[in-house]
């Protein structure tokens, strides 16, 4: 492991310093890109404007009109958090927008991941037919349904499409579509998420509802109420925090500290055993977002919406206590997975050697939920682009292969997926994802192609740099920035992927060390003449006495003492 220490703009933070800002922020803020005081406003006000998305008016006029007509909309979610959270806020929006026209008639259809796949297929459309709607929303998806969206067309269906994932080469057509990375669209934020996204349509419908007259700035219905959902779908789907994003986080954590959450939020966080009053980012990429996403790996993500939908606090309860229970189910799964794969990965390569520039995994028994996180895990572990594979449970497709993969900076997934599939016609039946993360369906007997094929994919774009780990770190944390008080400042700004939260390096004297829990290094430092206690999760090498560490800060409660405690992330050994 390498640990960099990012580069300090002087003018920039002494710019933040002289805008009144900490010191500390100031040097922390400018590393990732900030330059002025402006950047960091996080107000309503700052929002980009909707009318910038293409496609945006367009949908809002097109569910106007279905309001007016007392026609039925279904919105056609995705099976993750995101996915969740977006159908959630279009369920809620549309009925709060609706509500002076007396229009109440939304519906939703969330696919089965394992028998139904991804997105909106021919069969969904019928199935949304069938429900009796007039016009279907898709949220979190939809970019790459041509099929779906084709019949559903067919069948007399107008179809909104509201997404953020890359488009193919070909576009649906006779739709609206909403999704600011489909070509021509001026909208900057291209990293929002598919819950960000509908969230926009519903800025964009409240103004068209406006101009008709329905409500007028005094009285128009307060959807910021929505912005708690919106942050924690968000930060769940890992999207780069660009600084519109960074808005609709923090002003969704304000409202969540404030105690003005749905219900279903409220029980997740007690499930958790998270604080609402402290909510921070980590709470819903780490606490909330899993117990949703386990309701789609494993059980059926109408759970997991039905919670984020309610409002009578007792059923919240009942379905959080119930998600929870299914993520424990999944964490056992996935223990199990992770342990098969990562010895399947370390036999493909002898001890001392370095790892393939790219790891594909498959075994009959690995369960297709889980796949993605088990990737993620070896990527982690092993610092290479890695797809994983399951037999797919669909009936009648036995003999296909759903895959997940996860990657490295400097190699887009992707893309590489699209490069495969030039080379190999045929090979990959399915594919789609982002430049970190994708997916894709084979058949298994294209299983050794499809490895040999990414395998020099990643020959030809990854280079030694690239496959050394590297770790960018902020430099020495002075001891008088060793206070719970700073830590509370720090935790309640907005970190995560591409704005990434503060870790400190230096050298540390390592007084005592010991393993806790059989998997974990309990550790008592000397920090620039100080004791510190640290503890670095899931590992137990011993550390030589003297040793470069990259950190983060956390508080330790006990006893009423709250103390400043070093949770390691990496040693240059």
């Amino acid at each position: 492991m390498k640990i960099i220490t990012r580069d300090v703009p002087p003018r920039a933070a002494w710019a933040l310093e002289q805008a009144g800002l900490h010191p500390l922020l100031a040097r922390l803020f400018a590393a990732r890109g900030v330059t002025t005081s402006d950047e960091l406003d996080d107000t309503l006000g700052r929002l980009l404007p909707p009318d910038t998305m293409s496609g945006a008016r367009e949908a809002a006029r097109q569910l106007a009109d279905a309001m007016a007509a007392r026609q039925r909309i279904c919105i056609v979610a995705d099976y993750d958090c995101d996915g969740a959270t977006a159908c959630a806020v279009g369920v809620r929006g549309l009925k709060l927008l609706g509500a002076p026209l007396g229009f109440d008639s939304v519906g939703y259809l969330v696919p089965d991941r394992v028998v139904d796949g991804y997105g909106l297929t021919p069969a969904i459309a019928r199935r949304v037919k069938d429900s009796g709607a007039d016009v279907l929303v898709t949220v979190d998806n939809g970019i790459a349904s041509v099929e779906g969206v084709r019949t559903a067309h067919e069948l007399g269906l107008r179809v909104v499409v509201t997404d953020h994932h890359l488009p193919g080469p070909q576009l649906p057509a006779d739709c609206v579509i909403v999704n600011p990375n489909q070509p021509g669209c001026a909208f900057e934020s291209k990293s929002i998420a598919g819950v960000g996204v509908m969230f926009y349509v519903l800025l964009a419908l409240r103004a068209e509802l406006r101009e008709r007259g329905v409500f007028d700035a005094k009285n128009q219905p307060r959807i910021d109420a929505l912005l708690p959902l919106v942050a924690l779908g968000t930060v769940a789907d890992v999207v780069k925090l660009d600084g519109n994003n960074r808005r609709l986080v923090a002003q969704g954590l304000k409202r969540v500290r404030a105690g003005a959450l749905p219900a279903g939020m409220a029980a997740l966080f007690a499930a958790a055993g998270r604080r609402v009053e402290t909510a921070s980012g980590f709470d819903f990429g780490f606490a909330l977002g899993p117990r949703l996403n386990a309701a789609g790996r494993l059980a059926d993500m109408t759970l997991g919406i039905e919670c984020l939908l309610t409002d009578d606090p007792a059923r919240a309860d009942e379905l959080a206590r119930t998600l929870d229970g299914i993520n424990r189910e999944r964490k056992l799964i996935e223990g199990e997975m992770r342990e098969q794969a990562l010895e399947m990965a370390e036999a493909l390569f002898d001890e001392g050697e370095e790892p393939p520039p790219a790891m594909v995994l498959f075994d009959p028994d690995f369960h297709e939920g889980v796949v993605g996180i088990v990737a993620s895990r070896l990527k982690d572990k092993l610092h290479r682009p890695t797809f994983v594979f399951a037999a797919s449970a669909a009936p009648g497709k036995e003999h296909e292969l759903k895959g997940s993969g996860r990657s490295i900076p400097g190699f887009h997934l992707r893309d590489a997926l699209d490069l495969v599939a030039k080379r190999h016609p045929g090979v990959l039946l399915r594919f789609g994802g982002h430049a970190m993360a994708a997916g894709c369906t084979i058949d298994e007997e294209h299983l050794d192609t499809f490895e040999q094929a990414l395998q020099q994919v990643a020959h030809e774009w990854l280079d030694a740099a690239t496959l050394q780990r590297r770790l960018e770190a902020d430099g020495a944390l002075d001891r008088q920035y060793r206070r719970p008080d700073l830590v509370d400042v720090l935790q309640s700004h907005v970190w995560g992927q591409g704005f990434a939260p503060p870790v400190f390096c230096e050298e540390v004297r390592v007084v005592s060390q010991r393993i806790v829990g059989e998997k974990h290094l309990a550790l008592k430092l000397q920090h620039q003449g100080d004791a510190v206690d640290g503890i670095w999760f899931g590992h137990t090498e011993p550390l030589p006495e003297k040793v470069k560490i990259a950190f983060r800060l956390e508080l330790d409660e006990w006893q009423g003492q709250r103390r400043v405690r070093f949770l390691v992330e990496a040693a240059e050994i």
